[in-house]
């Protein structure tokens, strides 16, 4: 091709830009109202977290002065406003604290529930459910000291050590479906019974093995498990926690024991050997004017 001479470059330019100013135009624009409306978003989303956190202050130097009625208006303006807001969520666990402080116990239950199961934040969701879990426990509600395990529908959970079923119903009412594993045949059939007196027995489901010879191919038999309760004797676990899997062990394990002593065993193992982070532990006096307690310990990782 001849090379174009300077007026025919020119006259070339001319055209093109004829025919593709206003694509450019419109891009230019386009990319500045973008550019402007990301920085709008960006200085918007920063003025609502320092109101957002204010507020918190409000709440909290409210409780400080002891002006509860205050607090819970200043708790309540930002939960209507943000509803999502990480800080709605502090607000309302600092009311739940100075609940018990007051041992207004059920108020505390009741904010920490909500926390639980509406914040959108991983972390305060976990703060939210050990602490309901201890006050449930201090109101005589073991039972509902489940909220650690924080069954959900769809999940896969094991129960060992499950005995009739009395951890394994609560956890299927939740909507997970869950297998139940005891080591003796009469509390199995019984177990199995109970979730079909009521209308469990399609999410719960129960078989034998001898937990205290648990090896890590018994327990890759059971398939994958987002989550484990473990309700052992006072002879403790060790066997089970040492045969749980490297790679796919489950998220979330509660464990229920009334022996400290193998409690702390099988915590080491736990934490040293599959990486669990001991992350809630409380004490449930199960039988009053008697040295026997019951422990309830939550490992997440």
């Amino acid at each position: 091709m001849e090379d174009l001479t300077d007026n025919e470059r020119e006259e070339q330019l001319r055209r093109w830009w004829s025919d593709n100013w206003a694509w450019i135009i419109g891009g230019v624009a386009l990319g500045l109202a973008v550019l402007g409306g990301w920085q709008y978003w960006q200085r918007h989303q920063q003025q609502s977290a320092e109101l957002d956190a204010t507020s918190y202050r409000a709440v909290v130097e409210a409780l400080g002065r002891n002006q509860r009625d205050e607090a819970v208006k200043q708790a309540a303006e930002l939960r209507e406003r943000r509803p999502a807001s990480p800080y709605a969520d502090q607000s309302d666990l600092a009311l739940a604290r100075a609940a018990v402080e007051r041992n207004e116990l059920d108020e505390a239950a009741r904010l920490l529930k909500g926390v639980a199961d509406r914040s959108k934040d991983p972390e305060l969701r976990l703060v939210a459910q050990t602490r309901l879990a201890r006050v449930l426990i201090a109101l005589g509600k073991p039972d509902e000291a489940l909220a650690l395990l924080d069954p959900r529908p769809g999940e896969r959970i094991a129960d060992f050590f499950c005995g009739i079923g009395n951890f394994t119903l609560p956890i299927a009412r939740r909507g997970a479906t869950v297998v139940g594993i005891e080591g003796n045949a009469a509390l199995v059939q019984r177990a199995a019974d109970n979730a079909a007196a009521n209308g469990l027995a399609a999410r719960a489901s129960f078989r034998v093995d001898n937990l205290f010879a648990a090896t890590p191919e018994s327990l890759e038999a059971l398939g994958p498990l987002a989550k484990v309760l473990v309700d052992p004797p006072r002879e403790g676990a060790i066997a089970l926690v040492k045969a749980l899997p490297g790679d796919g062990a489950p998220e979330r394990i509660v464990y229920v024991s009334c022996s400290p002593a193998t409690l702390a065993r099988d915590a080491s193992v736990l934490v040293h050997d599959h990486g669990y982070t001991l992350a809630a532990a409380g004490v449930i006096n199960m039988f009053p004017h008697t040295a026997h307690v019951e422990s309830l310990a939550l490992f997440v990782r």
